[in-house]
């Protein structure tokens, strides 16, 4: 009864992953953080768009008050959830993401060709082999071949050319959260590898400077991945971020 009541009292911090994502991008916070929090990482299934899986992860939110962070698609979700319902939320934390809307033009197409180029390939020759090509970009040079690219893999090849097609659909049809930055009003933890490419540290420099009081963590040695890249450095930050103020 007593483990009960103990595991009760802790506040809730919901995991948000992205994309082709599950639990595993998570597992090392969730094992170290679970003294502090109880951790929740939603699972999107077939949705197929940003909106659509805030609305998800609100519903199935294992208290009203909780703690959101969330990794690439995963922290657009999450300012999909301050949106909808700000007062939910008692900090944030956006790790390795964004907040802009598919590029009009050009850059928007070569975007949306690239990823249709991605699907397809899930569907000739398999999720592992596509995840074998793609993440080759989403991870610091030194992870290449090593047991966390394995995982990387694995994960991603437990997932669907549905499930991939329904995920592109909702990034290529992302809203604009720009002007709903400076209306967050929690405290947030801006987090982004070094060495990400894909989605670059300039940007959540950029976002840093839009949030009202955001504090921003660089994660050297980190490409996308960095919260299996560097699990360790990650956990710490977001153990600080949970032990600080809070809203409600």
């Amino acid at each position: 009864m007593l483990s009960l009541v103990n595991k009760m009292s802790k506040p809730s911090l919901l995991l948000l992953p992205g994309l082709l994502c599950d639990a595993a991008v998570w597992k090392d916070q969730i094992h170290l953080l679970t003294a502090q929090a109880d951790c929740h990482v939603p699972d999107y299934g077939s949705l197929d768009s940003l909106t659509a899986m805030a609305e998800h992860a609100l519903a199935t939110a294992p208290s009203e008050c909780f703690s959101l962070a969330g990794h690439s698609m995963g922290g657009r979700v999450a300012l999909e959830m301050v949106r909808l319902a700000p007062h939910r939320v008692q900090r944030l934390a956006l790790l390795d993401t964004g907040y802009q809307p598919l590029p009009v033009g050009a850059a928007g197409e070569r975007e949306k060709a690239g990823r249709l180029v991605l699907l397809e390939q899930s569907r000739t020759a398999g999720m592992r082999a596509m995840g074998a090509a793609w993440a080759r970009g989403m991870v610091h040079a030194t992870q290449l071949a090593t047991p966390v690219f394995d995982v990387i893999l694995a994960m991603i090849e437990r997932s669907t050319p549905a499930i991939f097609e329904a995920q592109i659909r909702a990034l290529l049809g992302r809203p604009d959260a720009t002007k709903g930055l400076e209306r967050i009003a929690v405290p947030t933890l801006v987090l982004c590898g070094r060495d990400d490419q894909w989605s670059p540290l300039a940007r959540h420099e950029q976002m840093a400077t839009m949030i009202p009081g955001a504090r921003l963590q660089v994660i050297e040695e980190s490409g996308h991945m960095t919260t299996m890249e560097q699990p360790d450095v990650v956990t710490g930050a977001l153990a600080n971020w949970l032990a600080g103020p809070t809203r409600c």
